[in-house]
Order: C-alpha cells, then structure tokens, then sequence
C-alpha cells in the first residue's frame, strides 16, 4: 500500500470513529431525577440544566404520583429512568429525589437492587413520615388528594420498618424554613413546614445537611443545587 492510499485509509478510519461517537456518546455517568409528591419533572428542571452543565446527562421522570400505590409507582418511575440511563452507555447511575421521590427509590432499591447505583441526594425525603399526614388523614378528602402512595407517609407507616437502612452513598439536605403560620399544631421541632428535619434522616446515610430552604421550592435554591451537584461529584457536601 503506497503512502498516499495509507494516509488516505487512515483519514476514513478517523471520520468513521468521530460518527460513530457522535451517533452514540458513550456516557460514563446519569443522573436520573425523581419529583415529589403532586408535582411534576419540571419542578426539577434547573437541577435538570446544571447538572447537564456539570457533564452529567441528567434523566427527568414525570410519574403520576397521585394516581397509583408506591410498588407501581416505584417500578415505574425508577424503571423507566434507569432504562434511559441504560440506553446512554451509562456505567454509573446517580439520583436526585425531592420528596416522595427519595421513597420510591428506596423501595425499589430494596426490591431489586441497581447494579450501576452510584450516589444519591435527596432533597427534603419524608424518611421517617410526616405528622402533617398523621393529623390529616382522618380528614374526609384527604386521602382522594394525596392518592394511596402520600396517605402512607405518616410517622407510624410500617413501610419505613420495612425499608430499614439504605445500603447506598446517600446524602441529604433538609429544610429547616416554615412558611406555614398555623404549623405549630403539626411539627415541635425545626421542619421545613412538610418534614421535620430530624424526619429527613435515615440509617446508613453519609451525611447530612440542613440549610433555610423551605420544602416546596428547595429544589430551585442555589445552595441547594451547589451541594446537590458538590456531592455527586465528591461524596460530600461544600465545606
């Protein structure tokens, strides 16, 4: 083979590489976001973007968390982000949970296990439930607004017992901001007017961080974001 047709070789090599990279980036790592409780993926949309912006290819699910029992929305909404993370080439796969997220992620991780699993933040979980469900629940109506999976959030729900420890890197930030005027007659302890902070702790996380963020927009705090970000990068939270 003479130079010219060596050279030439080569140069169709490389342009066949480059396509073949663009067509289907092999991405290391994902980050699959899981909304609260009657919200919806785009509360998670600036955690969304800068994530993306930190090299992440972040997976925002939508998941009907009014309509079904935890087993189907778990299987649902963990499913579907990881076969989208899987579709990526992804070999590590992280989450971001808000809510009633970081408990469909504990309930499937208890059923199933994730192979890839690296690390977890979640954002103002109901770890240990919420005396606000405990309160409200006898309340006719309630339980048609919350659907079966938040009429099971309560501070004496056996599904907690039953989840027992997390056995993944998990960091979570708490809320310790009450923006509700009458929440004396619900929480004794700082809270973030849906969780008590202490609420938010678990058996086997990493760490553990509280800043004055309220529960229902702390998703779309900066501090919140950095740390969020700080942490799937480090394995903890800015000093």
């Amino acid at each position: 083979m003479s130079r010219v047709h060596a050279y030439a070789l080569s140069f169709v090599l490389m342009l066949y590489g480059s396509a073949a990279a663009v067509g289907k980036p092999d991405v290391q790592e994902c980050v699959i976001l899981l909304h609260g409780l009657a919200r919806v993926s785009n509360s998670m949309g600036e955690l969304e973007t800068k994530l993306q912006r930190a090299g992440y290819q972040a997976v925002n699910i939508n998941y009907p968390s009014r309509s079904y029992p935890i087993d189907t929305l778990a299987e649902d909404a963990v499913g579907r982000g990881l076969a989208k993370c899987r579709e990526q080439n992804a070999q590590v796969i992280h989450f971001v949970t808000h809510s009633l997220g970081g408990i469909l992620l504990r309930y499937f991780d208890k059923h199933h296990g994730i192979a890839e699993l690296g690390r977890v933040v979640m954002l103002g979980p109901p770890n240990q439930g919420s005396p606000i469900v405990d309160q409200l629940l006898p309340v006719p109506g309630f339980g048609f607004i919350t659907g079966p999976t938040g009429s099971i959030l309560g501070t004496e729900s056996e599904i907690f017992t039953a989840l027992g420890p997390v056995t993944f890197d998990l960091g979570v930030i708490a809320g310790d901001t009450n923006i509700n005027p009458v929440n004396f007659l619900f929480f004794s302890s700082p809270n973030d007017t849906i969780v008590s902070v202490a609420s938010t702790m678990v058996d086997g996380m990493r760490a553990h961080l509280v800043l004055p963020v309220a529960h229902t927009f702390m998703m779309r705090n900066n501090a919140v974001i950095d740390n969020t970000v700080h942490y799937l990068k480090t394995g903890s939270f800015i000093p």
